[in-house]
């Protein structure tokens, strides 16, 4: 004979066990790189830094006049020139839609077409109103982390 208790245990385990898989995939906050080959190396990941953020990624990992953005932290980080990195708003200024690469020298926004100077975030092509804002990144033994 089981008591309603016992039921009600039963289904609480029942559901605890089904739910312990569920989880992510494994998949990190690695950003979406154009501009550049792949890196072989994926982004460092749970190390802590002054600021308590876990880097977004290598200096090496971000291509010299290209970029990388990291939908998951809505920010893109661009580099210019050589060793001369810059750090963007993910989110574009027209509607609020996130911007998805870094291609021939801008930061494109899928939804309308809106594209952004690399080096300022300067609107180069509209319907965006304004310049992506700047975000503060520190760039420290090689790693790149939102400040």
């Amino acid at each position: 004979m089981t008591t309603s208790a016992t039921t009600r245990r039963t289904v609480l385990v029942a559901a605890a066990t089904l739910t312990t898989g569920c989880g992510s995939d494994g998949g990190g906050d690695e950003g979406t790189k154009t501009s550049a080959p792949a890196a072989s190396e994926p982004a460092p990941t749970g190390t802590a830094t002054p600021s308590g953020l876990a880097p977004l990624a290598r200096t090496s990992e971000i291509p010299v006049g290209g970029g990388t953005v990291f939908a998951e932290r809505k920010v893109v980080v661009t580099q210019p020139a050589a060793d001369e990195f810059k750090a963007f708003s993910a989110i574009c200024t027209h509607q609020g839609c996130t911007v998805n690469k870094v291609e021939d020298g801008t930061i494109d926004c899928p939804c309308h077409g809106s594209k952004y100077r690399i080096a300022d975030g300067s609107v180069a092509a509209g319907p965006a109103p304004r310049p992506l804002p700047a975000e503060r990144i520190i760039v420290s033994n090689e790693t790149i982390t939102l400040a």
